[in-house]
């Protein structure tokens, strides 16, 4: 069972826009004229088959690759060319592909190292005690290591510690990739619960899981943005927009 803090209570300030984004590996052009907003206390699918560029995406958000040009703005103040540090400063947290734990330590020293205090005038405070309460299971396992947690376990560590960095906007990169169905049923679940209480951009495959949960979608194909819109546009445009979304 997942049990939210009491004392948490709705944001009001947490937006994410991307502006044409041009993004390069190299000489490579990935990304072209990329353009969404995430609104408040919502969660937005970023859609696309394998490299259609959805974690490059990602990647240029948190400032693990420089934007050749474009705008990123979180809640008025330009991300763009600031350090990956610096950018979970101003309230990027991530879940990274692969949930990337630190396996030798415990559950709990996990979710120390990453803490962050709230920043002024935030309306949303993520405390220890608050993870342990969202996830009951990672306070039973508190002393545990976390490399010996089932996958669902790690992936739930991996969410809590990008909470204890206090985010505005919380960037989720395939979060059910090698669980099981029922954990990803779960996984959902816990999507579906922080929705209230902060803004989301989740990279997903798993199409069911994502649509579940999203208010919005943008899907991609070769770099470029080819759909954005509402969840309902989407579901309604789902069989014309398919072919963005097989594998070729």
């Amino acid at each position: 069972m997942i049990r939210v803090p009491r004392r948490f209570i709705l944001a009001t300030n947490a937006i994410l826009k991307i502006e044409g984004l041009n993004a390069f590996y190299g000489d490579s052009h990935i990304l072209y004229d990329i353009s969404f907003e995430l609104k408040k206390d919502t969660v937005l699918a970023l859609l696309g088959r394998n490299g259609a560029g959805k974690t490059t995406c990602i990647s240029s958000i948190i400032g693990f690759l420089s934007g050749r040009s474009g705008l990123i703005e979180l809640d008025g103040v330009a991300l763009q060319n600031l350090s990956p540090e610096k950018i979970c400063q101003a309230g990027i947290g991530i879940v990274p592909q692969g949930r990337r734990i630190f396996p030798s330590l415990t559950v709990k020293e996990n979710l120390d190292v990453a803490y962050q205090a709230p920043r002024a005038g935030s309306a949303r405070q993520w405390s220890l005690e608050d993870v342990f309460q969202f996830f009951p299971r990672l306070n039973e396992r508190k002393n545990q290591i976390a490399g010996s947690l089932s996958g669902g376990e790690q992936q739930m560590l991996a969410i809590g510690r990008a909470l204890m960095t206090n985010p505005k906007v919380l960037l989720l990169d395939e979060p059910s990739e090698g669980l099981a169905p029922q954990i990803v049923k779960e996984v959902g679940n816990i999507i579906a619960t922080l929705k209230p209480f902060i803004s989301i951009v989740l990279v997903e495959q798993n199409l069911n899981l994502a649509l579940s949960v999203a208010d919005d979608v943008v899907l991609l194909n070769g770099g470029k943005v080819v759909f954005s819109g509402s969840k309902a546009l989407f579901t309604e445009k789902q069989q014309e927009l398919q072919a963005h979304l097989s594998v070729e």
